[in-house]
């Protein structure tokens, strides 16, 4: 029997919530400031595609490659240089002369921000239990909820777009500032010392070829996963409002709020099940959350009720709240912890992924279709994405389980939710060449 792991710091959980509230912020940003943008710079109002096209790209590039870079560059490294790039891009944002600077900038926040994600994700998998690994991501809804303000504070008082983006920038630079001063605080600690003994001291980096990741069934099994999930989350809120209001009858103000309601009850349930994710395990919170998501999806497909539509959007936030983190945290059981580092950066890089493509495709069928659809294809959604997880934890991880190394010693299963830590230590570095 092990020792519990030793609480994370307090300094660098801050930081690292800091850091998903700074990643949320500028998507906030963009939305309100956009009518100003196009009229000040003289550009069309369809020019904001060229803007997430190009942080699409940006985001999916750096998050697949901060996983595969992780072990020889080093979290702290990583989070200081690409929180370092992320406020050079919004500088950028600030003193645009046009929309060519203006495509380049997003281009750079998309690499900063992907690098930020992917990496404060794999440090955290290891580091955080259930309750901080949830709290860190309703920080980024937090975030997102403040971008707006902020942009509209400015537009407000008198002053132009740019100052909007110019506060974010400063806001950032002071972050990395503060990531830069605690880049060897982000080194991983010491393992848990075993009942009875003495600490081993730091674990070996274990060199893991990139091939070896790349041909596990897990890892592409749960990109997947993640591609679903997000697709879930980022369909039921862009195209509900098309859904009550043309297929259920409600007015545009009473729907924009259920559609609020519906954020609203992600962000908190975010909050209340971390909690509940640190009593019960990851594992039996993320099978009760999967089933929920299935529920609130098929209240959605009832054809003709509003009642039931919104309720079943109120379901469908809460019971996702927890996924997308608790799906993080225990990536190391699903594929082996020597290519947790890589298999977050690619279920990273498959969010955004699927966030840019399913939405869309089902734009299309409703267009052809019927606002309708929207129900079924989220139960649909919902019922690949249970199988893909039941499949996967069926799995036996890849050479061990959380704390272990690949080839240390016999493949097991990932342990029973009692036994999981509730706020492990820092992973052993992996040396992938």
């Amino acid at each position: 029997m092990s020792t519990s792991p030793a609480p994370p710091r307090a300094t660098l959980l801050l930081l690292a919530y800091l850091a998903f509230v700074s990643l949320g912020l500028p998507d906030g940003l963009l939305g309100v400031g956009w009518p100003s943008i196009h009229a000040d710079l003289g550009v069309p109002t369809e020019a904001v595609g060229l803007l997430l096209t190009a942080g699409t790209v940006g985001y999916l590039t750096s998050s697949v490659l901060a996983g595969f870079t992780l072990a020889r560059v080093g979290v702290g490294a990583l989070l200081a240089g690409s929180t370092l790039l992320a406020s050079l891009a919004l500088t950028g944002y600030a003193v645009s002369p046009g929309l060519a600077v203006l495509v380049g900038c997003a281009l750079l926040l998309g690499l900063g921000s992907g690098a930020v994600d992917s990496g404060l994700n794999a440090y955290a998998a290891g580091a955080f239990g259930p309750r901080h690994m949830n709290w860190l991501h309703a920080c980024f809804g937090l975030g997102v909820a403040i971008g707006p303000l902020i942009m509209t504070a400015a537009l407000s008082g008198g002053l132009t777009w740019r100052w909007g983006y110019g506060i974010v920038a400063g806001a950032q630079v002071a972050l990395a500032i503060a990531f830069v001063l605690t880049v060897r605080a982000w080194q991983g600690r010491d393992p848990a010392p075993e009942a009875g003994g003495a600490a081993t001291g730091v674990v070996p980096a274990i060199r893991v070829p990139v091939l070896a990741t790349l041909r596990l069934p897990a890892v592409w099994s749960g990109a997947l996963a993640f591609a679903l999930y997000v697709a879930i989350e980022v369909s039921a809120g862009l195209w509900a409002f098309l859904l009550l209001t043309e297929g259920r009858g409600l007015s545009a103000a009473v729907a924009g709020g259920c559609v609020s309601a519906y954020w609203g009850s992600l962000f908190v349930g975010r909050v209340v099940q971390g909690v509940v994710a640190e009593r019960l395990g990851p594992r039996s919170v993320l099978r009760v959350s999967l089933a929920g998501m299935a529920v609130g999806a098929a209240l959605i497909a009832v054809p003709g009720s509003a009642a039931l539509a919104v309720l079943g959007l109120v379901v469908v936030g809460f019971a996702a709240a927890p996924v997308f983190p608790l799906l993080t945290l225990t990536t190391a059981d699903r594929v082996g912890a020597a290519h947790a580092d890589r298999a977050i950066g690619l279920q990273i890089g498959a969010a955004g992924l699927g966030a840019a493509l399913v939405p869309g495709g089902l734009g299309v069928l409703i267009s052809n279709v019927s606002v309708q659809v929207l129900g079924p294809a989220l139960v649909v959604l919902a019922l690949a994405l249970i199988l893909l997880y039941e499949l996967g934890a069926r799995r036996p991880a890849a050479g061990s389980g959380r704390t272990g190394v690949a080839g240390s010693g016999p493949e097991r299963t990932a342990a029973p939710d009692a036994d999981y830590p509730l706020s492990g230590p820092v992973r052993p570095v992996v040396d992938g060449r």
